[in-house]
């Protein structure tokens, strides 16, 4: 018995995070803050241009050592209309809730952020006050509050405001460490409501469901299987698709 869950952990857990590592290290990236590039990818079009509301979730590498591992995600929302695009990141300096602190597509440590998930029109229009309403009820909101592992951090803040709005059916990147961070024990629904989970602080936990799929959680690293739109989902490395399912990062759009 022993044999095989060490075979599935080497297989599941420590291979991923080695080929990630190995993957990381081999890229050209900067070495601190300052010599990073933070500008518009030019991922999302001017703001003006798109006059139907919009709700997106974009990730990209963090940096140092933690870029090895991890994601940082952050929320960008637009009601009809509006002429600019308006962000939301957590981050782990100052007062933690950024508004509009980059560019809505703005390289993160110099990588080109990945949209995780879109969310177009009325659907979205909808769900904008849910997530501005949440963002404002944030627990994790004073200096001093955020703690890179295992949680709250930067996914800890965008996992939490999707929680409050289950009807946008968004799951994000496994490798988007923090995302499951809870204070303390919880079982019940998946944050989407299309199933169940289990979880000790974040640290250890399951999930089965149609939006987030099949999840294994160790320490904060994410191995299985999404299902709606088929993919592993590997630490380090994040979504790998698989016959039938969509090469991209993002999440099926809803219209």
């Amino acid at each position: 018995m022993i044999r095989p869950l060490l075979l599935a952990f080497l297989i599941l857990f420590v291979t991923p995070l080695a080929v990630g590592a190995g993957l990381y290290v081999a890229e050209d990236r900067p070495s601190s803050w300052g010599r990073a590039n933070w500008s518009s990818a030019g991922v999302l079009p001017p703001a003006a241009s798109v006059p139907e509301a919009r709700v997106l979730v974009l990730a990209g590498r963090t940096g140092r050592w933690k870029g090895m591992f991890a994601v940082h995600s952050w929320i960008v929302v637009k009601p009809a209309g509006a002429a600019r695009w308006t962000r939301y990141d957590v981050v782990g300096w100052g007062s933690p809730i950024r508004k509009n602190g980059w560019d809505a597509d703005g390289r993160w440590f110099s990588d080109t952020p990945r949209i995780v998930a879109e969310v177009r029109g009325a659907a979205a229009a909808a769900a904008i006050p849910k997530i501005e309403a949440a963002i404002q009820a944030y627990s994790y909101r004073k200096a001093g509050d955020y703690r890179a592992w295992p949680g709250p951090n930067s996914n800890t803040f965008v996992a939490t405001v999707l929680r409050a709005v289950p009807e946008l059916g968004v799951a994000m990147l496994p490798n988007a460490i923090g995302k499951d961070y809870h204070d303390g024990v919880v079982a019940g629904r998946t944050a989407s409501r299309t199933g169940i989970e289990a979880s000790l602080w974040g640290l250890a936990g399951f999930k089965l469901g149609w939006v987030e799929g099949v999840e294994i959680n160790l320490l904060g690293l994410v191995a299985g299987v999404d299902l709606r739109d088929p993919a592993l989902k590997l630490p380090a490395i994040g979504r790998i698709a698989l016959a039938g399912g969509s090469p991209s990062a993002a999440s099926p759009v809803t219209p």
